[in-house]
């Protein structure tokens, strides 16, 4: 079993952001971050675990994503995006996300856990300050797809 850990942050939304993940396998563990410049918090939470399973080479794996974001849980385990999906993402905000989140979701046989934010967690919190640390980085990339407008809509 792989356990994912994830966190997104932004300093304003839209402002600098960051997201955090923590891979854990048995004994192994990795962290993995990034920042950009102008992007959302919930951007970052969705970047996280698309990240966090693009990280996972092996097809087929159980694996276990803990995230504090109702956003991306809600809408995988209420199954919302699938709708999202069949219709295009039209006027879905993140649409370049979900798609992308949707191509890796489908070569692993993954779960999520919601846990809440903030509440002491210690992986939660590592992701948490990698989030943070990442989106006050200066010279910071683009995130393209927020700022080109084509997939914030709400």
């Amino acid at each position: 079993m792989i356990e994912i850990f994830t966190d997104g942050a932004s300093r304003g939304n839209p402002g600098p952001g960051g997201y955090g993940v923590i891979l854990r396998w048995g004994p192994h563990v990795k962290e993995l971050t990034a920042g950009f410049r102008k992007t959302t918090n919930n951007r970052m939470e969705l970047l996280a675990v698309i990240v966090g399973l693009e990280a996972i080479t092996k097809p087929g794996m159980p694996i276990t994503i803990f995230s504090d974001s109702k956003y991306v849980v809600d809408a995988v385990e209420k199954r919302w995006v699938f709708g999202w999906q069949k219709k295009g993402f039209a006027g879905k905000a993140n649409g370049d996300l979900w798609a992308r989140f949707l191509r890796i979701y489908a070569k692993h046989n993954v779960k999520f856990v919601w846990i809440r934010g903030h509440a002491g967690h210690p992986e939660n919190e590592r992701c948490d300050e990698l989030a943070v640390a990442s989106a006050l980085m200066p010279n910071l990339p683009p995130d393209e797809g927020f700022e080109s407008g084509m997939f914030n809509s709400k």
